[in-house]
């Protein structure tokens, strides 16, 4: 008989593993705590062993610079930005010019204004202006799932060989098993498809969090 190889992921469990990461240094607490006073909007904040999760990632491929799609309050910025040199630079889209604000005030607090540039306005507008001179070694893409497709093939057009893509809520809480009505489950779950089937890059989707795939362009 086979067994399962992974785990029920209870609130305790997910405790543990977020207060035995090394990310929840410095101003996180407040930023997390910033997320979970937006109620509802709280769930646009990624998670705690996802954050430390990527600043190990991104120190480990030796990333100089970065991208992220969607910044909210700026706790996956400062995830990423701990992650890459003092010399390192990280662009952020962000729709929302008022979540730009705080995001910048929680990066200060961090210590890592410096390395980060925050550009406001539609993520899709915000990636196709670029000069095709500007080019990362990791990205992050957290922000309209229904268009989630397009900011993919814009990212990667940007991503350097060898560079990493991480997509966030990739599982949509396992509404990618059966769309139905939802848009954003119904595109989500499209890329999903596309992904294990595409020669530009090796794929693994990782099931923790809300589903996290990482991609590697080659």
């Amino acid at each position: 008989m086979a067994h399962d190889k992974f785990i029920s992921v209870t609130p305790e469990i997910h405790r543990y593993t977020v207060e035995h990461s090394s990310f929840r240094k410095g101003v996180v607490p407040e930023v997390e705590q910033a997320g979970e006073d937006m109620g509802d909007l709280a769930a646009m904040q990624i998670a705690g062993d996802q954050a430390a999760f990527m600043t190990v990632l991104v120190r480990a491929i030796g990333a100089h610079d970065a991208l992220e799609v969607g910044t909210f309050l700026g706790y996956g910025a400062i995830a990423i930005a701990r992650g890459l040199p003092d010399e390192g630079h990280l662009v952020c889209c962000e729709l929302d010019e008022g979540y730009a604000e705080r995001a910048r005030e929680h990066l200060a607090k961090a210590g890592l204004e410096g390395k980060v540039e925050i550009r406001v306005g539609p993520a899709l507008e915000t990636l196709r202006a670029m000069e095709s001179t500007e080019q990362f070694d990791f990205a992050f893409i957290d922000a309209d799932k229904t268009e989630y497709i397009d900011y993919f093939e814009e990212t990667l057009r940007r991503i350097r060989p060898n560079g990493v893509i991480l997509l966030d809520n990739t599982l949509r809480d396992g509404t990618v098993l059966d769309p139905g009505d939802s848009d954003a489950a119904r595109v989500t779950a499209e890329l999903n498809d596309r992904l294990a089937g595409d020669d530009r890059v090796d794929v693994a989707m990782l099931g923790f969090a809300d589903g996290i795939t990482m991609v590697r362009k080659r």
